[in-house]
């Protein structure tokens, strides 16, 4: 039989497609499906799976190895370097230059190969999600299949611990309880039953008849009839979003690819000029060649790769000590630039785990399970029914069950009153499950005097209408006052809690048969609960610091208006309703009109996946940089669209994660305040390398330019700007990568994302101080070749040298005096510079290499003390200038 293969959505054959099912009822669907609760035929399942394709996500086009390492060569300023690097080895032959180029280039394309493949990885994570193994009833016998060939039209059986094997309409349900929150976004289980709901475009998590593939079974039984398959069902449009998703440029990239382009027009331009000026004046044509080329070769800096990779991993590293892992290394800078963070609710700003928040007695009076004494009966029988009216089985932190249920035992267990204890004091005599229909669960326990009482818990408003009478905490019985009741729901209920109520009976005997259905009935409430996913300890201080960097935080989840509003509440992402929109709400707006209210929106609820990406596109539209966290697979195509993803590492989904730029390994909102930080650290020291590298390429291109024009002879032979560029851009410019970050680095806006990579006066500071280095050189020229020393060229490449040292110790900060940071604080960067200075000495005093290789004389102790004093030039402007700009913020404050 040939095998069976993927099929397009949009050409499957309308009698296998069921649109809306979950709005018709269970026979209705199987009749359009042509099966029945005993299932398909063999054949006809084998049909089926030939026509319609198997139950699984087609494998996306794959990049080969080599594929990946020709396209880490496209970029404008790796092709510059490599062209650099042919012009050292084989016309200059200076072939370390060629060698350092080239290790660069080649490290540069391991890691971008190495990050392509691991983003690849995001599609097979989604195809391997689902459940390997299906229950199915076929010919009306029951057996287990792999879950890729299922068909439409099979009968599905989900018992608990299964993970659903494809899109199912419920035909059966047993107290079936299905955990969506991978796909929804909601913490807590969904109740499946068989009745059709009246919403066609209901949100997923409201879509009680249906089963969706790859999520959980974690309570009772059911049967289902399979609507969709493969790329037809939710996890299947997922992955076809997220493979439509395609690759984002960083603005780390973006801003070198530019500034690449910018640079090879300038170095071209410079060899020609340089030439021609040379050839006008007649020198030797050969030598102005080998200088034109040299100074081309000099001003591109060649180590701003290996600078940003390093700066990059230096960065990575520790952010895994902030638990926080980087699965792309230009990710660690993006974060820098981020405007907005859109985050998930569950398990990113909460912590993923309902817990009762508030406790009220019989009567509605706040209080606690704890209380105790000889009017705390009331206290102790609601603690009582915590305990023992649930289903939770396990110990410690491995307890299974409803997480609802799982609140309501943790809550009992933390106030003394422990399950063990109390099975044998009360041990369980009968139950009546809970159903939708009444909204109730019942259990019945033997006390110790050899009577019986029940505990009943479910919705409010059911207990209440079944209850006769109330209990205050000591015990004292009330009438059961429904208006009361009514507003203590409705105003926990605006603090996003769900209100749940209990009640009990006292009974002389154990009811049988049809006195069962008489427990629900002349109930006494003994008090109600308010349940919560609630947020993170942290999380509100992560908010407060977000805004204050000028990054505004976004919540958007699966999850119910009310709670999502009221969580942003208590978090300070929001303030009123206003600020809120829901999945139907977002639908119902044309894109232009969302655009226009985007920026002001901070909640976003009932959201399906492609609204998510709806969210994150429509905010890049309008120019911002967005970072979007996640868990579920409901995130992938968000998270890959973002200009950072950023998934959890404890509750993330593997697809969340492949999907993601770096991973959170504690699941804390907080730590991406340390990776925002980080980010800005890391860009401000490719930055300050920028800064610092173009400057003193500057000064070398004024110092060839300005001396034929100022009548004075070319200053430096090419060895000598290759040389200079070689230990000045070197150990120094890497050691930038080491400066501690600036005090303000997170109370100032984030960067501009189209922001020039020589803005802030990075462009100014680049031409001045390239000019004073320029004329510093100049003036050593003119005076000492003036008076006819004959070592004039040494004192000008040592100039030239030395006030590069100068500038790299000032320009560490943008603001503060180097003396107040003090010259240890970068102890990478000193010792650096001095080792350059030694290495230039041996240029100088060094015999064989002075007079063979640099062509150099040795200077006289007080002509390098003058040479010394000429280059601190550099230094001293920059000083200045730093505290002109210390002024300025001063003044600039006073007045605000």
């Amino acid at each position: 039989m040939s095998k069976p293969v993927p099929v397009d959505p949009s050409a499957l054959d309308p009698k296998y497609r069921v649109e809306s099912a979950c709005t018709l009822e269970s026979h209705d669907v199987l009749s359009r499906l042509d099966t029945s609760p005993d299932g398909l035929t063999e054949v006809e399942a084998a049909a089926r799976l030939l026509e319609i394709g198997p139950n699984e996500l087609p494998e996306g086009e794959k990049h080969t190895i080599l594929g990946m390492i020709v396209g880490q060569f496209k970029d404008f300023l790796i092709l510059l370097l490599i062209v650099a690097a042919i012009i050292s080895g084989p016309l200059l032959h200076e072939w370390a230059d060629t060698i350092a180029i080239l290790v660069i280039v080649v490290l540069n394309a391991v890691i971008g190969v190495f990050q392509e493949y691991r983003a690849e990885r995001a599609m097979e994570a989604l195809r391997e999600m689902a459940g390997t193994v299906a229950s199915v009833r076929r010919d009306g016998r029951v057996s287990e299949i792999p879950a890729s060939e299922l068909t439409v039209g099979d009968i599905v059986l989900l018992d608990a611990g299964r993970v659903v094997p494809a899109d199912l309409r419920i035909i059966e349900s047993a107290s079936l309880r299905i955990a969506e929150a991978a796909l929804t976004g909601e913490s807590e289980a969904v109740e499946k039953t068989v009745a059709a709901i009246g919403q066609a475009d209901a949100p997923i998590g409201d879509r009680r008849s249906m089963a969706y593939k790859g999520t959980q079974v974690v309570y009772g039984r059911g049967v289902g009839v399979v609507t969709a398959v493969g790329l037809s069902t939710e996890i299947g449009k997922i992955a076809d979003l997220l493979g439509d998703t395609g690759n984002q440029q960083t603005p780390l990239q973006k801003r070198l690819a530019s500034f690449g382009r910018t640079l090879g027009l300038v170095a071209i331009g410079l060899t020609a000029i340089v030439f021609l000026i040379g050839v006008l004046r007649n020198e030797d044509v050969v030598t102005m060649f080998m200088t034109a080329v040299s100074l081309a070769v000099a001003a591109v800096p060649e180590a701003l790769p290996a600078i940003t990779t390093i700066a990059l991993a230096f960065g990575a590293s520790r952010l895994v000590k902030q638990s926080v892992l980087v699965r792309k290394l230009p990710a660690v800078e993006t974060l820098g630039s981020v405007t907005y963070i859109c985050t998930d609710k569950t398990g990113t700003l909460t912590i993923n785990k309902m817990t009762v928040e508030h406790v009220a007695a019989g009567d509605t009076t706040p209080g606690s399970l704890e209380q105790s004494g000889s009017a705390s009966e009331g206290w102790h029988w609601l603690a009582h029914a915590f305990s023992l009216s649930n289903d939770v089985s396990g110990e410690g932190d491995a307890l299974v069950g409803d997480p609802t249920e799982v609140a309501f035992y943790v809550a009992a267990e933390n106030a003394g009153f422990v399950r063990s204890g109390l099975d044998a004091e009360m041990p369980r005599a009968a139950e009546m499950p809970f159903d939708s229909d009444r909204k109730l669960m019942t259990t019945v326990h033997k006390l110790p005097d050899g009577s019986y009482v029940s505990f009943t818990k479910g919705a409010a408003e059911a207990i209440v209408e079944r209850a006769t009478d109330a209990i205050d905490g000591a015990g004292n019985r009330t009438p059961v006052d429904p208006a009361r009741a009514a507003s203590l729901v409705e105003q926990w209920s605006e603090q996003g809690l769900r209100v749940l109520a209990f009640g009990m009976r006292r009974l002389e005997s154990l009811p049988t048969g049809s006195e069962m259905d008489a427990l629900e009935s002349d109930l006494t409430v003994i008090g109600y609960a308010g349940l919560v996913d609630p947020p993170r300890e942290e999380a509100a201080a992560a908010v407060t610091t977000c805004k204050t960097a000028g990054i505004i935080p976004v919540m958007i989840t699966g999850d119910h208006p009310a709670t999502a509003l009221a969580i942003a509440k208590r978090l300070g992402i929001a303030d009123h309703k206003e600020q809120m929109i829901t999945g139907a709400e977002l639908d119902a707006l044309t894109l232009e009109d969302f655009e226009g209210r985007v920026e002001g929106i901070r909640v976003y609820a009932r959201v399906a996946p492609e609204q998510k990406l709806k969210i994150v596109q429509a905010l890049q539209d309008r120019g911002e940089y967005v970072a979007m966290t996640g868990d579920g697979v409901n995130d992938a195509p968000a998270l890959a669209r973002a200009d950072i993803g950023v998934a959890m590492g404890i509750t993330g989904t593997d697809v969340a994660k492949e999907a993601s730029d770096m991973v959170l390994l504690d699941d804390n909102f907080t730590s991406i305040v340390g990776a925002v930080r980080e980010g800005r650290h890391i860009f401000d020291n490719i930055r300050k390398f920028i800064k610092y590298a173009m400057a003193a390429n500057s000064g070398e291109i004024w110092t060839i330019l300005l001396a034929p024009l100022v009548g004075l002879s070319i200053p430096l032979l090419p060895i000598h700007i290759l040389w200079v560029n070689l230990v000045t851009d070197g150990l120094p410019g890497l050691a930038l990568s080491s400066e501690p970050a600036e005090k303000n680095i997170m109370r100032r806006p984030p960067r501009a994302p189209n922001e020039s990579i020589f803005a802030d006066g990075i462009g100014i500071h680049m031409v001045w101080v390239g000019l004073v280095m320029g004329a510093a050189t100049l003036f050593t020229q003119a005076a000492f070749e003036s008076h006819g020393y004959h070592h004039w060229q040494t004192m000008v490449f040592t100039v030239l040298c030395l006030s590069q040292m100068g500038h790299v110790l000032a320009v560490r900060s943008d603001r503060e005096s180097f003396f107040k940071q003090g010259l240890l604080s970068n102890k990478p960067l000193a010792g650096a510079v001095i080792l350059t200075f030694l290495l230039q000495l041996g240029t100088i005093y060094i015999p064989v290499v002075n007079e063979k290789v640099f062509r150099t004389t040795p200077l006289t102790w007080d002509e390098l003390l003058v040479a010394i004093a000429i280059s601190s030039v550099v230094f001293w402007g920059v000083e200045i200038e730093k505290w002109i700009k210390r002024r300025i913020d001063v003044k600039a404050a006073a007045t605000a």
